[in-house]
């Protein structure tokens, strides 16, 4: 099967709740693909959106090209284009540039274009930047809007009018103007994806500024929940989603906070908190120690 047209993928993709899984290693910090594997099929029991595979959550910073598209293929294999798998893609635009295109060969259907490498840039910059990844791939893009590489709405029209396979803008940078202002002058022209991290935490008032969907990390380890929150958030049930909030979002962010790069090892945390180990993170990350561990257990106990 080809991949999905940009459009198809930026309709289905804004439909339902987006999931990125983690990547599984070995002890000595290889791919695992057969549990990864069998990851993906347990989560799509729970029909996710989409799946972001070696995004931010899976790791993409510590993968090589090879390793790449070695997880890649396996999503989409896995998948069988059930729902879109949509890859990640960084670093500078050389790499990024054989990074979408490995993509492509793998059989994905869109790139979650993450910031470049550690510079910081003028918007012309980050314009060409994203303009030459798009220009290298027939793929779907989605532009993550964070760290370094933040663009104002000005700037993101221009690029919908050069790349029109520029379908999605997530956001994970949090300013609620510049989303009111992109909203307004691009309308329906993207998907609109949060990308803060936790992003349950930001889910409601983000809906009301046209972001229909996020991509859920929780959703590794508590797929059930992560979808009756995400229900609880598109009926507008505030009562529902701030008991969530109190009683596991926010006590889950106050074991993130704790040490930099959390954002990553609490999930795999999480899965090894319900028997599903993905193996440890790759340095420079660092995983849980004991007592966050023990910590984390007890509040996902009764929710798996």
């Amino acid at each position: 099967m080809t991949p999905m047209s940009p459009e198809e993928l930026a309709k289905k993709t804004g439909a339902g709740l987006l999931s990125f899984p983690v990547t599984h290693f070995t002890d000595a910090y290889a791919f695992d693909e057969a549990p990864y594997r069998e990851h993906l099929d347990w989560l799509l029991q729970h029909k996710p959106a989409g799946l972001f595979a070696a995004g931010g959550t899976g790791e993409f910073f510590s993968l090589t090209l090879q390793e790449f598209s070695a997880v890649v293929t396996a999503a989409v294999q896995q998948t069988n284009h059930r729902v879109p798998v949509v890859a990640g893609c960084g670093y500078g635009t050389a790499i990024a540039k054989q990074f979408a295109q490995a993509a492509e060969s793998a059989g994905a259907d869109g790139i979650l274009l993450l910031p470049p490498y550690l510079v910081n840039a003028e918007p012309a910059g980050i314009m060409a930047h994203v303009e030459a990844v798009c220009a290298s791939t027939s793929l779907g893009v989605i532009f993550y809007n964070r760290d370094n590489a933040i663009i104002n709405d000005v700037t993101l029209e221009r690029l919908c009018e050069r790349c029109p396979n520029l379908v999605g803008f997530k956001d994970g940078y949090g300013d609620i103007e510049l989303m009111t202002r992109i909203y307004a002058r691009m309308g329906d022209r993207l998907t609109y994806i949060g990308g803060l991290p936790t992003a349950e935490t930001f889910a409601l008032p983000y809906l009301e500024m046209g972001v229909t969907t996020y991509s859920s990390a929780i959703f590794n380890f508590l797929p059930q929940f992560a979808q009756d929150f995400y229900a609880a958030v598109r009926r507008r049930d505030h009562a529902e989603v701030f008991k969530q909030l109190r009683d596991f979002v926010l006590p889950y962010i106050d074991i993130r906070n704790r040490r930099k790069g959390y954002a990553v090892s609490i999930v795999k945390a999480g899965m090894r908190a319900i028997g599903k180990p993905a193996g440890r993170v790759r340095t420079p990350l660092t995983d849980l120690d004991q007592n966050e561990l023990d910590v984390l257990t007890r509040l996902i106990s009764g929710r798996s």
